[in-house]
C-alpha cells in the first residue's frame, strides 16, 4: 500500500468541531502517522492536495446484516446461501463507496464473509460480526409461522437448533452459554442478543421482554471473559432498561424508548444503535416487496414512536451510534440515515455518531473513527463542510472525492 501525505486539508477529527484549515496528514502501512500544520515529507510519498476540503475519518454502520437478502425471512431462506453471497458483496461494495469504511453485521455476518473481504476476494469495508444473533423459543429471532409444528429432533441436536440464517434458538443459561461459546469460537467480535418482540418476527409482540435475567446475566458474564460484549435488540422501554440493567453495552433500535429509560442509559454510560431508515422503508415500501401483513403492523408501531424515542436520546445525552437495519433491495438507502436524524441531531452529533461514539461503543476507540496518530487510515475527502450540511453524506458517496481504507485508495477524484 503506498504512503500518502494528505496536504491543505480541513480536518474533522471525529470529535472537534473546531476543524483545523491547513493540515497535513501522513499516511503509511495502513496507519496514520502524523497530523500537522506544518510540512510533511516522506521518501516516494503520493501527495494528494485537498485543496481546502473535509477530510474526516471513514464512517462506521454498526447494524447491518450482510446476509438479509430480502425484506422476508422466509425468501431469504428459500433462494440459498450463494444467493445471500451475492447480495452481501453487492451491499457492502455499496457501503464502501457510499464512505462507510467499517460496518458491524448484528445477525448472520460470520468468518467466510470476514475472510473473503480481508482476502481482497472483493472491495468491502472492515467486517466486525456478531454471528447468529441468540433468541429464545417464540422470540425475536424464531421465524417459524404460528401454524408449525416443533421438530423436537432438530431441537435437540444443539443449542436449540438453527431456524434461519441469521440467528440461533436458544433456551436456558446452559443452552444460551454453549450457543455464546460456539459463535465466539467461530470469531464473533460481539454477541447480539433479542431483548424483546420484533417486527419481523410472525409470533412475538413487539411489547415482549425476551429472555430471563439470569440467562441474560450469564451471557454478559461469558462474553467479558472473552473481553468482548453484547447487544440487545430492544423496541420497548422496559427491554432496554431491564437489559442494560443486567450488563448489555449496547441496544440496538431503542425505538420505544422513554425519558425515564433513555437517562437510565445515559447513567449507565450505555449506548444505543437506532436505525430509522429500515422503519422508514419498511412503512412505504414494505407492502409492495412482500413483507409479512402481521410485521407491517408491529412496523407502523415502531415508527410512530420513531422521532420521539431519539427526542428522549438527545435530551438524556445517551451515547448514539449510527445504524441502519437495511433489508434485501433497501440496502441503496443507507445514506438517507443520514437525512432522518437531521430532524432531531445537528450534523455534528450525527457525524460523531457515525465516527468516534461507535467506534468507542465497538471497543475501538483511538483506531476507528478518528484522524490521530496510530489509528487505522480510513478516511474521507468531502467536497464541502458536512458540519454544516449533513446532507453532502446523504448521497451515496456523489460528494466524496477521495476513499481510503487501512491506507488503500479505493477512491480518488482529486488532480
Amino acid at each position: 500500500m503506498p504512503t500518502m501525505i494528505f496536504t491543505n486539508a480541513r480536518v474533522f477529527d471525529g470529535v472537534n468541531a473546531d476543524c483545523a484549515d491547513g493540515m497535513g496528514v501522513l499516511v503509511a502501512d495502513g496507519l496514520i502517522q502524523e497530523v500537522s500544520r506544518q510540512p510533511l515529507r516522506a521518501a516516494d510519498a503520493l501527495v494528494i492536495d485537498v485543496a481546502g476540503k473535509t477530510l474526516m475519518p471513514g464512517m462506521i454502520d454498526a447494524h447491518i446484516h450482510a446476509f438479509a437478502s430480502d425484506v422476508s425471512v422466509a425468501t431469504i431462506e428459500r433462494l440459498g446461501e450463494t444467493y445471500r453471497a451475492a447480495h452481501a458483496v453487492r451491499m457492502l461494495q455499496h457501503a464502501l463507496n457510499c464512505g462507510f469504511t467499517t460496518v458491524r453485521d448484528v445477525g448472520g455476518g460470520n468468518y467466510s464473509l470476514h475472510r473473503a473481504i480481508t482476502d481482497k476476494m472483493f472491495e468491502g469495508p472492515r467486517f466486525f460480526y456478531s454471528g447468529k444473533a441468540l433468541s429464545m423459543t417464540g422470540g425475536h429471532g424464531d421465524f417459524r409461522q404460528i401454524e408449525e409444528r416443533p421438530n423436537y429432533q432438530a431441537l435437540c441436536a444443539c443449542s436449540g437448533g438453527v431456524f434461519n440464517a441469521l440467528c440461533v434458538v436458544a433456551d436456558g443459561v446452559d443452552e444460551c452459554l454453549k450457543a455464546v461459546r460456539e459463535e465466539l469460537r467461530q470469531g464473533a467480535h460481539c454477541i447480539k442478543i433479542m431483548g424483546s418482540g420484533g417486527v419481523a418476527s410472525p409470533t412475538d409482540p413487539i411489547w415482549m421482554n425476551q429472555y430471563r435475567e439470569d440467562e441474560i446475566r450469564a451471557i454478559v458474564g461469558e462474553c467479558v471473559e472473552r473481553r468482548t460484549y453484547v447487544s440487545a435488540h430492544c423496541h420497548p422501554a422496559s427491554a432496554i432498561r431491564r437489559c442494560v440493567e443486567f450488563g448489555v453495552r449496547t441496544i440496538e433500535h431503542g425505538t420505544l424508548i422513554d425519558a425515564q429509560t433513555a437517562a437510565f442509559v445515559a447513567e449507565r454510560d450505555a449506548y444505543i444503535v437506532p436505525t430509522m431508515i429500515t422503519i422508514e422503508q419498511l412503512v412505504k415500501m414494505g407492502r409492495k416487496l412482500g413483507f409479512p401483513p402481521q410485521s407491517q403492523e408491529k412496523m407502523d408501531i415502531a415508527w410512530n414512536g420513531a422521532i420521539a424515542g431519539l427526542d428522549e436520546m438527545r435530551k438524556a445525552a445517551v451515547k448514539v451510534c449510527f445504524g441502519t437495519d437495511l433489508l434485501g433491495s433497501l440496502y441503496d438507502q443507507q445514506c438517507r440515515e443520514f437525512v432522518l436524524r437531521s430532524e432531531v441531531f445537528t450534523p455534528l452529533e450525527i457525524l460523531r455518531q457515525a465516527t468516534s461514539v461507535s467506534a468507542e461503543m465497538m471497543m475501538l476507540e483511538n483506531k476507528l473513527g478518528c484522524i490521530k496518530p496510530g489509528a487505522h487510515a480510513d478516511l474521507l475527502v468531502v467536497d464541502g463542510d458536512p458540519l454544516k450540511d449533513i446532507g453532502l453524506l446523504a448521497e451515496s458517496g456523489k460528494h466524496l472525492k477521495v476513499i481510503v481504507r487501512g491506507g488503500e485508495l479505493i477512491k480518488h477524484q482529486l488532480a
